[in-house]
């Protein structure tokens, strides 16, 4: 049996899995939380190169015909390397989805919320030189990503009150530029306005998956076995680097509520 890989720092990247699920409903999946080696922004390029290789190494273990990067600091960094070492190997990579401002809302304040590794990427800022509309602000959210790993609702209003309150009633656009941050949206709709577009980069991300495996011919093609009510849980085998029981619990438990929007 092949499955698909993907791979984070922690559980955000359940927010990329959903959307994949969404048109990729009867593939089967590996999911790699790395919480041991968690957050990824705090570390040097060289260290973030050998756990992205490792992970790789480790889900190729697992048959994975593909794999996904669902961590924007991670795929800031380490893509490029990890697709020339495995260049047979279909490697997906999320990233913030500033070019769809470009498309759609250009005209618009966007703020960018990210992590300080995506920020500093080179990756990061050949994409903001390439579709700047010098309307944009960039914020390194240090911590958020943390708090809405462990689930506590008291500190993540305190770190978005903290992060967002200056640009209340300035910008009209808010670019995700973590997997975990889509978790919080509401949060950010608090804070910053109703009104508030969102984009993020995992639906298309989804699309583009599912074209490349097409293209390969690696698609599973086993409708039969497909209900609508399938247990996620026999689908996804959920592997977390702490081995930590917590994680598994709050990532299926955020999945199975997403799946029912």
């Amino acid at each position: 049996m092949e499955n698909i890989g993907i791979f984070d720092s922690g559980i955000g990247g359940v927010t990329v899995l959903k959307e994949i699920i969404k048109v990729l409903p009867n593939e089967n999946y590996i999911y790699y939380s790395d919480s041991k080696n968690n957050p990824y922004g705090d570390k040097n390029q060289e260290e973030i190169l050998k756990i992205c290789d490792d992970i790789v190494a480790n889900l190729l273990k697992e048959n994975c015909k593909s794999i996904v990067i669902a961590c924007n600091t991670a795929s800031a960094i380490a893509s490029s390397f990890l697709r020339e070492k495995y260049n047979d190997l279909p490697i997906i990579a999320i990233e913030p989805a500033y070019k769809m401002v470009h498309d759609y809302s250009y005209d618009k304040p966007t703020l960018i919320m990210a992590t300080k590794g995506t920020i500093e990427s080179e990756k990061f800022n050949l994409l903001l030189k390439k579709y700047n509309n010098n309307k944009t602000y960039i914020l390194p959210c240090v911590g958020l990503a943390d708090k809405i790993e462990d689930g506590n609702e008291k500190e993540i209003k305190q770190v978005l009150k903290l992060e967002l309150e200056k640009y209340r009633g300035i910008v009209k656009n808010v670019v995700l530029g973590c997997t975990h941050y889509p978790l919080v949206k509401e949060g950010i709709k608090e804070i910053l306005g109703e009104n508030i577009e969102f984009f993020d980069g995992s639906p298309r991300l989804a699309l583009h998956l599912k074209e490349i495996l097409k293209e390969k011919n690696l698609l599973n093609e086993d409708f039969e076995n497909y209900k609508n009510d399938y247990n996620l849980e026999n689908k996804i085998k959920f592997i977390d680097s702490s081995n930590d029981i917590k994680k598994e619990k709050r990532f299926f438990e955020i999945l199975e509520k997403s799946s029912k929007k």
